[in-house]
């Protein structure tokens, strides 16, 4: 794919971090980004841990691009642990995973923008721009979503629900919230794997939810302290299916 060399950006980006851990992405990534910051300093990770480690070493990009699917991260958590160690730097988010949930989680927890992979050269040379202004970017069919959505439950009705769960359904919908899978819920919890999977039916049931996504995301709608630990940054952390 062709760039042609664009007019610097107004704002003042001179170092980029892009955590991927697809090689030929990743690269391509720099390749275009290098065509918009024509001076800018670029850096590869391939993972959260590899990021991490980066950032111990005092470095302070301007701007970080962060896939949610990597080898050490579960749902967002990722994003969040790297929005708690550079609160005060962008980062935007480039996914294959477009779940509407996930992506209005994503902003409210901080994210500069998100993209999706698919999106053309073109499309994120203008993100780009509206990133390195301060300005945050959302595809428009994420933002007629965001606008208006009158079946999102208030927090009074949130609450409700959450105290109509079982004892078991609360202790299964902590774990579920701190990023847990089956096996490990089923194991600290002293259960058959089936069972916890009947229970989680059980509990989507009564929230009135279709998945654990949608469950996570209804408990951090609620922003209750302390009922099923959504005061946790690991209550914003979505599971997969």
């Amino acid at each position: 794919m062709k760039h042609d060399p664009v007019a610097q950006p107004a704002g003042r980006i001179r170092y980029v971090v892009i955590v991927d851990d697809h090689p030929l992405y990743g690269d391509a990534l720099a390749s275009a980004l290098r065509h918009v910051f024509q001076e800018c300093r670029i850096e590869t990770t391939r993972s959260l841990g590899e990021a991490m480690a980066l950032l111990e070493s005092d470095v302070a990009p301007d701007l970080v691009m962060f896939d949610l699917k990597l080898p050490d991260v579960t749902g967002i958590s990722g994003f969040l642990s790297l929005r708690d160690r550079i609160p005060d730097t962008p980062i935007l988010v480039i996914s294959s995973l477009t779940s509407l949930d996930v992506v209005h989680a994503l902003m409210e927890a901080g994210a500069a923008g998100f993209l999706p992979k698919d999106a053309s050269a073109q499309v994120l040379k203008s993100v780009l721009f509206d990133v390195s202004a301060g300005r945050k970017y959302l595809p428009k069919e994420f933002q007629k979503a965001a606008n208006v959505d009158p079946a999102r439950p208030d927090c009074q009705q949130v609450n409700q629900k959450l105290a109509d769960l079982t004892p078991q359904q609360t202790k299964i919908m902590k774990l579920i919230c701190a990023g847990k899978p089956n096996k490990q819920i089923a194991y600290e919890l002293s259960l058959a794997e089936a069972t916890v999977k009947a229970h989680i039916t059980a509990l989507l049931r009564r929230l009135g939810v279709q998945n654990r996504t949608q469950a996570a995301v209804l408990v951090e709608s609620g922003n209750i302290d302390g009922a099923v630990g959504a005061s946790d940054a690991d209550a914003r952390a979505f599971l997969s299916q």
